[in-house]
């Protein structure tokens, strides 16, 4: 019996607790009864809210964005997929405009690495008033046959020079994160075929272009332990029922628990203050812990050949700043992109991907004049607050849609 069998088992062991455990909370939190109102209803009740929102597997959330403000008037979105392949969907946020608008197509080049592109809600919320939003929606592999085939890091590229061909001419990339590297190269080798899909401008946010920069706990682990290491320790197959069923997989249960494991005095002391929060009958900071948590505890799989090959090319050889990365036997080389302007964006305290590694990008890309390349360090935030948040909103955002509207000639 694999660990992830016993995975799957233990959580459809916890079903009737868990069931149990919702029926109890309903019925101390009935308003007509009134041990529901005592100090021992009220943490019982909490105590049954955190026991089943801790046992419980988290689904693939939704976007929700209904509508946005475009020009001080209220429009409605919908969400439209304009391309699709077996491990991803491009969706498009489509606005309904009383009158067209020329503004430019930004592709959101959602992080592959454990959560579902929702992550990045806020960000896609942020650019709809001023531009044409679009966004990768990564394929959970669990839930892909194994007859749609394999899927790694060269086909990760593939797909984006597919994408960037589906939208055409006036097409601006961001790749946050885990996409930096892949987003980089797409462009690299479009640019080196002439290709006039390429995108104008090309920004890259918290990713390892050059790992070896101010190593994280992240960076440490996957270069410390190499390939080999993770190939028989975090590889497993997918259980039966999934539809990807014998597919081999990084499992997203263990990259949420390597990540909570990073922070777990905080995560412990989040779950506390929600206790707390529940008793006191605190129900705006309750929603906002349940708000934050059904987006983070909810976690999708690699395959297995994508999760090595990543490893093996972005952390341990370092591909990309030495120069040897290769797609498909063909060199990736930064340096032969000419037209594509380049921002870079980076967190101070990042402990993800530490300060520096995304800004080397620069140091690759020789062939920008320097007037079409920027770099912003953002104050005061870690990982995610290079993406969303507050500052995001109010000092990274503005100066990325700048950027991208003085480079689209």
């Amino acid at each position: 019996m694999s660990f992830y069998q016993f995975y799957e088992w233990q959580h459809a062991a916890l079903t009737p607790w868990r069931a149990a455990a919702g029926a109890a909370r309903a019925f101390l939190e009935n308003p007509m009864n009134p041990v529901g109102r005592t100090p021992f209803g009220k943490g019982l009740a909490a105590s049954l809210d955190v026991f089943e929102r801790t046992t419980r597997r988290y689904g693939k959330p939704v976007f929700g964005i209904a509508e946005t403000t475009v020009g001080g008037q209220k429009v409605a979105v919908n969400e439209a997929v304009v391309w699709e392949r077996p491990f991803c969907r491009l969706i498009h946020f489509a606005r309904e405009l009383p009158k067209a608008r020329r503004d430019p197509k930004l592709i959101l080049v959602a992080p592959m690495s454990g959560h579902y592109a929702t992550l990045l809600r806020g960000t896609v919320a942020t650019f709809l008033p001023t531009h044409e939003v679009y966004i990768t929606d990564w394929a959970d592999a669990r839930m892909v046959p194994p007859s749609a085939g394999r899927f790694d890091l060269d086909d990760y590229i593939d797909y984006l020079i597919a994408i960037l061909e589906t939208l055409g001419f006036d097409t601006h990339i961001v790749g946050v994160c885990q996409p930096a590297v892949p987003v980089l190269a797409a462009t690299a080798l479009m640019e080196a075929a002439g290709h006039p899909a390429a995108p104008l401008t090309m920004t890259l946010m918290g990713g390892p272009i050059d790992a070896r920069i101010n190593p994280t706990a992240v960076t440490r682990t996957a270069s410390e332990r190499g390939t080999d290491w993770f190939r028989r320790h975090a590889i497993m197959h997918v259980p039966f029922p999934h539809p990807g069923f014998g597919r081999e997989v990084y499992p997203g249960f263990l990259q949420l628990s390597g990540f909570m494991a990073m922070n777990l005095d905080r995560h412990l002391d989040a779950h506390a203050d929600y206790f707390r929060h529940l008793v006191r009958g605190d129900g705006d900071n309750a929603d906002k812990h349940r708000e934050f948590y059904d987006e983070y505890l909810a976690v999708m799989d690699l395959t297995a050949e994508f999760f090595l090959q990543t490893v093996e090319t972005v952390f341990v050889r370092y591909d990309l700043p030495e120069g040897t990365m290769r797609h498909r036997g063909v060199p990736v080389e930064p340096a032969r992109i000419k037209r594509a302007a380049l921002l870079t964006v980076e967190g101070e305290r990042d402990d993800i991907s530490g300060v520096g590694q995304t800004e080397a990008a620069h140091r690759l890309c020789t062939g920008i004049p320097a007037e079409r390349r920027a770099h912003y360090l953002q104050p005061a935030v870690g990982h995610y607050g290079v993406f969303n948040g507050s500052r995001f909103r109010a000092e990274v955002a503005p100066r990325m849609s700048d950027f991208i509207r003085s480079h689209r000639r």
